[in-house]
């Protein structure tokens, strides 16, 4: 098992953004890896304060990990941290190495982990 991990910086605090942007990092993610929802073992979501709008849970639901566990969080709140942030933890039954993983980080959500950052 692997532990993949992920952000997204999303561009407003609404339903269709935070929906967007968590459905392009899973497809980012899943495509890099070689994935398919049977490989996931379950998904921990957090956002920061700024995006209340919608769960990025839901997101995960509709583009098919129906049966995957799911969890949304908040981010802890630093002032000064990135704003409109989706993370994610992804556990994934995957027998590779663990430099053969993929963590995806997109748009401004780039800058906080460049040196994993694919």
């Amino acid at each position: 098992m692997r532990a993949i991990r992920g952000a997204t910086q999303v561009a407003e605090n609404t339903r269709e953004h935070i929906l967007q942007a968590t459905t392009e990092l899973l497809a980012e993610i899943m495509n890099r890896n070689g994935l398919t929802t049977d490989d996931v073992v379950s998904v921990l979501f957090t956002a920061t304060p700024d995006l209340n709008a919608e769960f990025p849970a839901f997101a995960a639901r509709k583009a098919g990990f129906h049966d995957v566990p799911l969890l949304c969080a908040a981010e802890v709140d630093v002032p000064g941290a990135l704003p409109r942030v989706v993370r994610l933890m992804m556990y994934a039954g995957v027998d590779r190495p663990r430099a053969d993983i993929q963590h995806v980080y997109l748009h401004g959500a780039m800058s906080l982990r460049q040196d994993i950052a694919g």
